[in-house]
């Protein structure tokens, strides 16, 4: 009997998904009944196997979303064409594994975790030797563990990106193909860490500006340490967020390509690098004055409840992401010692929140042109049917946010710091065209969701930047 006659044994975890169902379904508790993690230590005690099922029974996974192995799912398909024997054999639970299969339609049997044993390494060796013979099964695995069960079979099919696995493989069992998966790389984990979304963290640079500190080097130190301790912080909650959001990632046109979403990276990868980001921002901290460490712990904790509850909450939502853009600038405030001004204030909150409502409006738009007719965004509180709504509503706080910024240029603080205050008027069209201009964007579809991240790309917004700071320039220095 050939290797092609004999039944092909599939891994599911690391092989056929590019994922461990094991921390899915931990981190979905996590997420979705985070009071359930308080039996874990319990669970854990009657053994791993009890833990998965567990947790399996907790929550609910989309497996039509997972991130399938698409280069060996093609093969398996072209196996079970050929007439043969397809059969899944995994360490998941079964029910998720039952799961998986009925989606996919193509094994013939399914072999999993139950209750009390846990199929995995030398028992799922062992049971697959007794099951079909020495030699008789050929086997698709992914990783060093899987040797044991290779050394038993009668070919190997091997996943993954290591070239020293393929090599083992092959020397306890004939090598029948592999499907070499390119590893983590620098590029994957700075898109984790969303380094592009670090622009939005020069915002705690405005008090710098607006205090006109920015020739002092002790202050522009300060902001310089803020500005990388709160990106550092900040790319620590989007790794919390993007695990929060799996199901509606990979749900999602473009999400789905994120690194966790997509199974570049490992969530137990993930978490660690969240874990070292976090470490790294609070060592920053400390340098820094007590009061920008209270304002980073509140960004902490409002982005972690934006991340469990929030995001999920219609009109909550763009209220707490405005307010997560003004703590910025809090922070910047608190980093160089200097209170911002109420009219900083209100201008920021009317500003971003127009910007949060503009980041929904796009992701509405899109979901509207998908579907056609009214449907709920997943994951979010809104329907399609809201665009009308939401649209009046961020045309209306940025013209607000440009008129708070017209009385503030009428107000006597203006004059104690600016040479040529009315100057600052010309600002006002200045916003007015950035603002709608944005508005006009996100209602074609020409916003990818996020306005800051459109911004950074839009060439029209670095102009109107660059003019702007020309006109605050010109302000303070020249007497009119």
């Amino acid at each position: 009997m050939s290797h092609h006659q004999s039944p092909l044994i599939v891994d599911l975890d690391g092989s056929l998904i590019r994922t461990d169902l094991l921390y899915e379904s931990f981190v979905r508790t996590l997420f979705a009944r985070p009071w359930v993690l308080a039996f874990l230590p319990l669970w854990l005690c009657r053994g791993i196997a009890y833990l998965k099922c567990r947790l399996a029974q907790a929550i609910e996974i989309d497996v039509g979303a997972l991130p399938y192995n698409r280069n060996l799912l093609e093969f398996l398909q072209e196996q079970k064409t050929q007439g043969r024997r397809l059969i899944l054999c995994t360490g998941a639970n079964e029910r998720l594994a039952r799961e998986v299969t009925d989606h996919l339609g193509i094994f013939d049997e399914i072999y999993a975790t139950g209750n009390t044993h846990n199929l995995t390494g030398e028992r799922k060796a062992q049971f697959l030797r007794e099951r079909f013979g020495e030699r008789g099964f050929s086997y698709v695995g992914n990783e060093h563990k899987d040797l044991r069960v290779w050394r038993f079979a009668r070919s190997a099919v091997v996943v993954g990106s290591s070239r020293a696995l393929a090599e083992n493989a092959a020397r306890v069992c004939q090598l029948e193909t592999s499907f070499p998966t390119a590893g983590p790389t620098l590029s994957i984990y700075l898109r984790q860490v969303r380094i592009h979304q670090w622009v939005k963290n020069l915002l705690l640079f405005v008090p710098l500006v607006t205090s006109h500190q920015f020739l002092d080097s002790q202050a522009l130190t300060a902001a310089l340490l803020a500005f990388v301790c709160f990106g550092f912080c900040a790319s620590a909650t989007y790794i919390i967020n993007d695990i929060a959001d799996l199901d509606s990632d990979r749900a999602h046109w473009k999400k789905k390509r994120r690194p966790l979403a997509s199974g570049a990276l490992s969530i137990p990868v993930g978490l660690l690098l969240c874990s070292g980001l976090f470490l790294a921002s609070a060592v920053l901290a400390t340098l820094l004055p007590l009061w920008f460490g209270a304002v980073l712990l509140l960004y902490v904790v409002t982005t972690l409840g934006y991340s469990f509850l929030f995001k999920r909450l219609q009109t909550v939502d763009t209220v707490v992401l405005a307010g997560l853009y003004t703590t910025r600038i809090l922070a910047g405030a608190a980093a160089i010692g200097v209170y911002p001004s109420y009219w900083l204030l209100a201008f920021s909150m009317f500003v971003f929140l127009c910007l949060a409502l503009v980041k929904r409006i796009a992701e509405i738009y899109r979901k509207q042109d998908e579907e056609g007719e009214p449907a709920r965004i997943r994951g979010r509180g809104y329907f399609t049917s809201d665009l009308p709504v939401l649209t009046s509503l961020a045309s209306a706080a940025g013209m607000v946010s440009i008129l708070v910024f017209a009385m503030y240029v009428n107000s006597t603080e203006v004059v104690a710091m600016y040479s040529s205050p009315m100057i600052l008027w010309l600002a006002c069209p200045l916003f007015a065209y950035w603002i709608i201009r944005m508005q006009i964007m996100a209602s074609r579809g020409e916003i990818d969701e996020d306005p800051i991240a459109f911004a950074i790309k839009d060439k029209r917004s670095w102009i109107t930047g660059a003019v702007l700071g020309l006109v605050l320039l010109a302000a303070s220095t020249v007497s009119v």
